[in-house]
């Protein structure tokens, strides 16, 4: 049997899917569990929900479940524990429970369809495709080998968030998802992709980008940037989508605090350079951190950093000097007097 065809004998012995987003959710993970709730209502399960932890602040995330009218709930965790033998449990686009999520750790898993790179992946169905390059890529085989209806609306979605997390397939992209796109194609919404891909941006994004690139600081072929404190924690990746087309830069990690945590996103074309691992050993004994090889992100929360002062300003100047301490020894980076630093390099 297939992937598809195990998945859907599981879904068919349930009578209720509850499915688990990760962490501030980007398109990739919402039209996965979109799909997923599709295949499961296919399979006979009358009793779904979709749930998430954090914010849906990126501009184009907001579209996505505007415009599609994705029914999301917040995270409860009364709702993944002592479940009915009939209630399945599912996470999509992430696979490891406490990583990237609210849900308890140890809790045992019923579904896990993801393409991040993880060692730790275990649940009674498992498609774990470290190879693709989307786990909306995966969904999209899923639709057409058990051939499910999907209208234009699920259509628009899956080739959203092929776009979106290959950058226009021009990141982590493979043959899979040419393929995926290719079915896609004449099954979506022109119109509403269009509205996807150029959403409103909010002053507070903007602002925190242009922070980032006052803030910049280079180090050889490495970029590292903070932008305070911001509200916009998604403003952090396309800022550093935006500074990694910096000539002669090849690795741009941007961080900020974000709420009571400091968030950091990180890109990388530098074939030396696993930022994803960079990232994950900066940090991993002082919060979570990893991804892929080109792309990555990690989350420290403030803990010891906010009792050392109350003024904003001196804290934002204490997390600059140990993050960048940090992120230059993991990468054995020395810093000198040399380094451009913002706009006085210009």
């Amino acid at each position: 049997m297939s992937a598809a065809t195990d998945l859907r004998a599981l879904l068919g012995e349930a009578d209720e899917l509850t499915i688990v987003c990760h962490n501030n959710p980007d398109p990739d993970c919402l039209a996965s569990a979109l799909v997923l709730g599709r295949i499961a209502a296919d399979a006979g399960i009358d009793e779904r929900r979709i749930l998430y932890s954090g914010d849906i602040s990126h501009q184009q995330n907001r579209a996505l479940v505007n415009l599609l009218d994705i029914d999301l709930h917040e995270f409860d965790p009364e709702l993944v524990r002592d479940r009915d033998p009939g209630a399945l449990l599912a996470l999509v686009d992430h696979s490891v429970p406490g990583v990237n999520n609210h849900v308890p750790e140890g809790t045992p898993l019923d579904v896990v369809i993801d393409h991040h790179p993880t060692d730790e992946v275990e649940a009674r169905f498992v498609d774990h495709r470290e190879d693709v390059g989307a786990t909306a890529t995966i969904m999209t085989e899923y639709v057409r080998e058990l051939g499910a209806e999907i209208d234009d609306r699920l259509a628009t979605a899956l080739l959203f968030a092929i776009r979106r997390e290959t950058l226009g397939f021009l990141r982590g992209v493979t043959t899979a998802e040419y393929e995926a796109a290719g079915f896609l194609h004449e099954l979506a919404d022109r119109d509403l992709l269009r509205q996807l891909s150029s959403p409103a941006v909010s002053s507070a994004t903007v602002d925190a980008i242009a922070d980032a690139i006052e803030n910049r600081t280079v180090f050889g072929s490495v970029l590292l940037s903070n932008v305070g404190r911001t509200s916009e924690r998604d403003a952090l990746p396309q800022a550093a989508d935006y500074l990694a087309t910096l000539e002669g830069v090849g690795t741009t990690i941007v961080f900020g605090i974000v709420g009571d945590a400091i968030q950091l996103s990180g890109r990388t074309t530098d074939n030396r350079i696993n930022v994803g691992d960079v990232l994950q050993d900066a940090f991993s004994d002082a919060g979570s951190g990893g991804g892929h090889r080109e792309m990555a992100g990690a989350e420290i929360p403030l803990g010891i950093f906010a009792d050392y002062t109350d003024d904003d300003r001196r804290l934002v100047d204490i997390v600059e000097q140990v993050v960048t301490a940090r992120l230059l020894a993991t990468m054995n980076i020395e810093a000198d007097d040399d380094d451009d630093h913002g706009s006085e390099a210009d």
